[in-house]
């Protein structure tokens, strides 16, 4: 136990150093999927950014080979949103998360009226795993059955009481198509328990994150799983953690020997994806998000590509892969140092993602696609 005040900055550092992000990792990329307990992947790009600024060597074939064998799944998990999960993550998560589908499921209840959902579910699931099939053609075999009810309603309830995965050639590199859904039991021949997790999986769950995002409060644990009432479960676990506080006050609970570096470690740029978990994933962001720049990383529906100067948010990219130009939005001054490694780095991503040959990086505005 301890009372020790940890700084924003050295929070910051904590967790960057667990997220391979002070210094990239030689691992693999299947196992870096398991150790950052999955990648956003709302859109197909993202978990090859998020990669490439992480592992050492990246190769995106080596991400898509796991998409196509099948060792990897794009779900919707935690928070309700769609994560690129190891096979067996998808298998011991996906129950976990149900109470947050159902939650978000109980907000369309009202226009679902009539609807059967148990023989919807059945409907569903006999439909995707006799071929995978798009969500407009799911969404025609329900309204046919139910034609009254609200097609975006449908959508969601089959979303939420069926564990779907997006099949392959989705989220190949290069090569991604439209989205396909079957159950992950079909496609990964070993099906997520139905119903609700088992009683240890969130204590295991809650260590897992504490790993890739600690120190971390219980709240934070909350806001990225998309879970709640798990004070309990932290409660559970104290005598195997230790504890900290924020500038705030708020109660932090970590690993015993989990890395906490010094707060003035240096930390390189880093190009991350939009919808990156490492900015999403605590209640309180401000170890890597100052609060002048939290709302600056979309406009509309339109969300941007972010990185990193010394270990915090701080501006917008964007990659013109046909003109061989990167483009660098920074929010604020930096320096020439910062400005070159930035460039560096810059350089370093765009030929990792494909652009063969000189690339052009240059310092503008980011502009929606």
């Amino acid at each position: 136990m301890t009372d020790r005040t940890l700084s924003a900055r050295a929070l910051g550092r904590a967790t960057l150093d667990r997220q391979f992000l002070l210094r990239r990792s030689p691992v693999t990329a299947k196992a870096a999927v398991e150790h950052l307990v999955g990648l956003q992947a709302q859109n197909v790009k993202p978990p090859y950014v998020a990669l490439a600024a992480r592992l050492d060597g990246f190769d995106p074939a080596e991400l898509s080979a796991l998409l196509n064998d099948r060792e990897v799944v794009r779900i919707a998990a935690m928070r309700s949103t769609v994560h690129l999960l190891g096979a067996d993550d998808c298998v011991r998560l996906r129950p976990l998360v149900q109470p947050a589908l159902e939650r978000e499921l109980k907000m369309f209840t009202k226009r679902l009226a009539g609807v059967d959902l148990d023989r919807l579910t059945a409907l569903t699931k006999a439909y995707v795993e006799e071929e995978p099939r798009t969500p407009k053609q799911i969404r025609e075999l329900l309204l046919a059955r139910w034609p009254d009810a609200d097609p975006l309603a449908l959508t969601i309830a089959v979303r939420c009481r069926l564990p779907l995965v997006q099949t392959t050639p989705r989220g190949l590199w290069k090569r991604s198509g439209q989205v396909t859904l079957t159950t992950a039991g079909h496609w990964l021949d070993r099906a997520p328990e139905p119903g609700r997790a088992p009683a240890s999986a969130p204590d295991g769950t809650v260590l897992r994150y504490l790993a890739v995002f600690g120190p971390a409060s219980v709240k934070d644990m909350q806001q990225w799983s998309g879970l709640t009432r798990m004070k309990e479960v932290f409660e559970r676990l104290r005598p195997r953690l230790v504890t900290f506080r924020d500038p705030h006050g708020v109660e932090l609970f970590d690993l015993p020997d989990a890395p906490r570096p010094d707060e003035d470690t240096p930390a390189p740029p880093r190009l991350l994806p939009e919808f990156d978990n490492v900015l999403l994933s605590h209640a309180d962001r401000t170890r890597l998000v100052p609060l002048a720049y939290k709302e600056r990383t979309w406009t509309g529906n339109v969300v941007y590509p972010t990185f990193l100067v010394d270990g915090v948010l701080a501006g917008l990219w964007n990659l013109d892969e046909a003109a061989a130009s990167l483009t660098l939005q920074p929010f604020g001054k930096l320096t020439a140092a910062q400005r070159d490694a930035l460039v560096a780095e810059a350089e370093a991503t765009a030929r990792t993602l494909g652009v063969t040959g000189p690339c052009d990086i240059r310092f503008g505005t980011v502009r929606p696609e």
